[in-house]
């Protein structure tokens, strides 16, 4: 039986057709009510993502434009700073704000920003919000004020007047630097954290290149910050302080750079800069016992870098050398108090005169070395031109005395140390002049403020063979003299490195030194006994006997070695976690020799850095450029 229709109903046809009229009419009704909203919905959705990418195809232009009006005028900023056109770098600075809030805005709107949750494109918007708000902050919060504190900056106060350097604009942007290098710290790690790979080659690009500028300055700025927090109390600002400057001879070649021969004390008070003191490593004589040093390194130089002040730095960790000369003045001088160490060469010296113009002699104040110059042929006036060959070969030719020599090398020092403080010359330059030198390796400081120290370990400046500012690939050739005479002045030098994969997953490193005795072949009987040794301490004159030490990265191992390609034993150590290598060379007039050390087992995948003992050569004419510098992945 049935109540009126089939309960087998096979489709909605059927099902439809027995349904009374009204309903079947009702029911389509509806379908088609459904269907009309569907397609409205879909339309709007359609239109929005029409719109939202129309928006964010304008967004995208305006961040492009204002990023790159910004990075045009970032030249016409550093010309004007460099300048010191201040209106200039003031009315570039607020342009420059404009363009970068505008970016801001433009790349962190909340269509934007909503565009960052999609797949696969997602990411590229994410990453372009982080530029834009990166480049803000750099130009607001770092740029923006340092341009007002600079535009706002005496100059001439950074550069010694009549003896006296005026700490207080240096107390006063101290904090913005600080700031500054903060937010590029700060930013920098936020666009390095971005993982490149997963973007568009045109956003991955551009973001690799502000990284590696970032990279570039945020070194700079920090070491502008620290001199910021440094100087004001390292210049007398809170009491006066007494600085042990070590005027190191590059004839007789040292780790740091040269023999610490000729010794002077700087005092500074309120930044007031006077010589209270002079004398010479020889004065101090011999410390019997010697004094207590790091056991490491004196395993590896021996016990007579804790012995004579001639040879302190015969370690390359200028900070264990600072501190060994502090002990050992202090020691002779009981009624001294040393409370940091400058080193520095005679190519500074050069360079300072560079920027003050040239000094004259005169009689130095001291009626014995004025009689002994007058029965020289000496130069009565120094500059940058003469000051390195007069004070590493001339002297030694013209003045038989050792002591006296000393004595001729610290007056010089004490007359250009006179126009550096008597704001002879051009404050820029006399700035730059300094730059340099640190630039080069020929600039030390140690502090013996465990705090200030702490600052100073992190630049270059602390010459320290470890710590924080050794990381990385670093790699270090240093030479000490093994004649025991001023041979060092004829030695010419070059170092490379060279790597090469060896298939374990690690990098190989080959240190790569050459030498050059450019000595006349009649330098036994031509050049003077002083400068040959005459063979006092076992080496032959004319001939040059070099200890060249060579370090390696952290973790690294020292595997072999060779001396013009011949494989030779090497004298192996460790200071701290890096591989120390020694090879001793003996050369006549002439003669040149090739050193390799090989480094294994190099984990650091960063690019290699080389620090090389300064000598009387141009750093670029000894770090040659490193060879094979590929993955090994």
């Amino acid at each position: 039986m049935t109540d009126g229709y089939s309960i087998n109903a096979g489709s909605a046809s059927s099902e439809a057709s027995t349904q009374p009229p009204r309903i079947a009419r009702a029911q389509e009704g509806v379908r088609r009510k459904g269907s009309r909203a569907l397609v409205a919905s879909a339309i709007i959705v359609l239109v929005l993502l029409v719109a939202a990418g129309g928006w964010l195809a304008h967004r995208a232009q305006q961040v492009r434009s204002h990023l790159e009006s910004s990075m045009s005028l970032l030249p016409d900023l550093q010309e004007a700073v460099v300048a010191r056109d201040t209106g200039r770098a003031k009315a570039v600075s607020a342009e420059l704000t404009e363009h970068t809030n505008a970016a801001r805005a433009a790349g962190t709107d909340p269509v934007w920003k909503a565009a960052g949750i999609l797949p696969f494109v997602g990411q590229n918007f994410s990453a372009v919000s982080e530029v834009t708000a990166s480049a803000d902050d750099i130009v607001n919060r770092a740029i923006a004020p340092m341009v007002d504190k600079i535009a706002a900056l005496d100059w001439d106060a950074l550069t010694p007047v009549e003896g006296r350097i005026d700490t207080a604009p240096l107390a006063e942007i101290a904090p913005t630097l600080s700031a500054a290098a903060t937010t590029v710290d700060l930013s920098y790690g936020r666009l390095n954290g971005i993982d490149r790979s997963a973007l568009l080659p045109q956003i991955a690009g551009p973001i690799q290149d502000a990284v590696e500028r970032l990279d570039d300055v945020r070194g700079p700025l920090n070491d502008s910050s620290r001199a910021g927090q440094l100087l004001p109390a390292m210049l007398g600002a809170d009491s006066p302080r007494n600085y042990l400057v070590l005027v190191q001879n590059s004839a007789e070649v040292r780790a740091t750079g040269g023999i610490s021969g000729a010794l002077a004390v700087l005092t500074v008070e309120d930044g007031r800069i006077s010589l209270t003191d002079q004398g010479s490593a020889g004065e101090l004589g011999r410390f019997n016992p010697p004094l207590d040093v790091d056991p490491e390194q004196e395993k590896i130089y021996s016990n007579r870098m804790a012995t004579f002040m001639q040879s302190v730095n015969l370690t390359p960790d200028f900070p264990t050398a600072a501190s060994t000369a502090q002990r050992m003045w202090q020691d002779r001088h009981p009624d001294s108090r040393i409370d940091g160490v400058i080193a520095l060469d005679p190519v500074v010296l050069a360079n300072i005169l560079w920027a003050t113009g040239p000094v004259e002699l005169g009689t130095f104040g001291d009626a014995t070395i004025g009689s002994l110059l007058s029965e020289t042929q000496l130069p009565t006036s120094l500059d940058s031109t003469n000051v390195v060959p007069t004070l590493l070969s001339d002297v030694y030719a013209q003045i038989k005395e050792p002591a006296l020599q000393d004595a001729y090398f610290a007056a010089v020092a004490g007359k250009v140390f006179g126009a550096l403080t008597n704001s002879q010359g051009d404050g820029t330059q006399l700035i730059e002049a300094l730059v340099t030198s640190a630039d080069q390796g020929r600039l030390y400081l140690w502090s013996a403020s465990s705090e200030e120290q702490e600052l100073l370990g992190q630049t270059d400046l602390a010459g320290a063979a470890l710590g924080p500012a050794v990381g990385g690939a670093a790699f270090g050739v240093y030479f000490n003299d093994g004649t025991g005479a001023k041979m060092d002045y004829y030695v010419r030098r070059t170092v490379q490195l060279v790597k090469s994969c060896v298939g374990d997953g690690y990098s190989q490193y080959t240190v790569r030194i050459s030498l050059a005795n450019t000595a006349p072949a009649d330098a036994a009987t031509s050049l003077p006994e002083y400068v040959t040794g005459a063979g006092v301490f076992g080496i032959d004159p004319g001939r040059v006997r070099t200890n060249t030490v060579s370090y390696g990265p952290a973790q690294s191992v020292l595997q072999r070695a060779r001396i013009n390609g011949t494989d030779t034993p090497i004298g192996s150590f460790l200071h701290g976690n890096r591989p120390v290598g020694i090879l001793t060379t003996e050369l006549g007039p002439g003669e040149t020799t090739t050193l390799e050390m090989d480094f294994s087992k190099v984990v650091q995948e960063t690019e290699p850095v080389l620090d090389v003992t300064p000598t009387v050569q141009d750093p670029a004419d000894v770090i040659l450029p490193a060879e094979g510098l590929q993955s090994c992945d």
